[in-house]
């Protein structure tokens, strides 16, 4: 009896044993799962399409006085081919968000890769002015898919900390494409007007990855309604105030004060030509993607209410920096400040979105905030000029920057509260 004792508890001892070693094991391979999202495919083909996003604008727009020549129209009409493609993502993002609710954000995302690729690829053999302008708006459309598309698809799969990491690496991409394609489509527009729009192409296999390596399970668990009404009330809610104006204001800042004002600036001064302009210019999306990057790490100590706090911060020493810098580094340096300001906020945005809204509207929600951020981006060129057209360029940049002091404080004020 007592051997049959004996070896009843060895056998049980020997049935322990394998559950106690594995059980390290899998919490170890979880915790790294967590803390390691970069092998994800959904990562890696998100960033790959957040990388060709750059492609639409910065990388046309060295083109411009070829394309006024080839089609022989007037410095406002060749414009068109910006305006165009930032106009259309105001007026169809929402629409796209409610088809992402109602289909998936892999196929969205697919579609939209496919469809920017080959309306970019075409451009190539068109030498009608306006045909030229109706593909830039089917682009423009498809760019707006591929914006709101990637944003979902990282809100839909991480959460906490992570999700603040992967949104400030997407932005880090998108602001890294910002500051090399200008110099890279200058340098391709030398052998043809239309050589760069061959380079759309390359969207097209990813889009194809992107239908194949994409596994997004939660994306079909949270499916939605067609209805942008849903996702419109929430702007009525005081939480989705903050997030929805910041991604204005932080655009038309961006956009007004150092893709516009900037320049002029620079060339008025300090007689700079447009080439080293361009190089200025490029350090504020540089200083974006350092900052969208910390802003991961960061995002582990404070709230995302705090780092938009923290973003207009950054926003009044670029401002108030510009209009006080006594010399070019200093200018630098200050111009720099606003785009690391971007790189705090939009992540910061995007994941308070995500927080508050209902996922099964998250699609709708985060389109309709893509929407806010292209109408900062038409607004701030306007803007600027407008107002210092009247007050003159210095006494702009300190009142806005004077404004972005006062945000800073009224925010503080209402988010006392460390819970986000």
């Amino acid at each position: 009896m007592l051997k049959l004792t004996m070896i009843n508890y060895n056998m049980g001892k020997k049935m322990e044993e394998p559950h106690d070693t594995t059980m390290p094991d899998i919490a170890e391979s979880e915790e790294e799962k967590q803390t390691s999202p970069w092998k994800s495919p959904v990562v890696q083909i998100v960033l790959l399409s957040t990388l060709l996003a750059p492609l639409g604008v910065p990388f046309v727009s060295p083109s411009l006085p070829l394309i006024q020549q080839v089609f022989l129209v007037s410095e406002q009409l060749a414009s068109l081919a910006i305006s165009t493609y930032f106009i259309v993502g105001i007026v169809f993002s929402p629409f796209i968000g409610s088809i992402i609710d109602r289909v998936d954000e892999r196929r969205v995302l697919a579609a939209s890769l496919v469809l920017f690729g080959v309306s970019g690829g075409i451009t190539v053999f068109v030498f009608d002015f306006w045909l030229f302008i109706l593909l830039r708006v089917i682009q423009g459309t498809a760019a707006a898919g591929l914006f709101i598309a990637t944003v979902t698809l990282i809100t839909a799969n991480f959460e906490g900390v992570q999700k603040n990491s992967v949104l400030g690496m997407n932005n880090a991409v998108l602001s890294l494409g910002a500051a090399i394609f200008p110099i890279l489509g200058g340098a391709i527009v030398a052998i043809s007007w239309n050589a760069p729009f061959a380079v759309y192409l390359v969207a097209i296999p990813i889009g194809y990855l992107a239908m194949k390596r994409i596994d997004c399970p939660k994306c079909d668990a949270t499916r939605g309604g067609l209805s942008i009404r849903s996702a419109l009330k929430s702007l009525k809610s005081r939480k989705m105030v903050v997030p929805y104006s910041t991604a204005v204001f932080s655009e038309i800042i961006l956009f007004g004060a150092v893709f516009t004002t900037l320049p002029f600036f620079l060339s008025s001064n300090y007689s700079l030509n447009p080439l080293s302009i361009g190089f200025v210019v490029s350090i504020g999306s540089i200083a974006s993607a350092i900052a969208s990057v910390v802003s991961g790490k960061i995002a582990k100590y404070i709230t995302n209410r705090q780092m938009i706090a923290l973003a207009f911060f950054f926003n009044a020493i670029g401002l108030i920096g510009l209009w006080a810098a006594p010399t070019l580094i200093l200018t630098i340096i200050a111009a720099s400040q606003i785009g690391a300001a971007v790189g705090f906020s939009l992540p910061a945005v995007d994941a308070r979105i995500s927080t508050i809204i209902d996922e099964k509207h998250r699609g709708e929600a985060l389109s309709i905030r893509n929407s806010f951020t292209f109408l900062g981006r038409t607004l701030g060129p306007i803007l600027f000029t407008g107002i210092a057209a009247v007050t003159g360029y210095p006494s702009l940049l300190l009142w806005s920057g004077i404004l972005c002091v006062l945000t800073v404080v009224v925010l503080s004020v209402a988010y006392r509260s460390k819970s986000d």
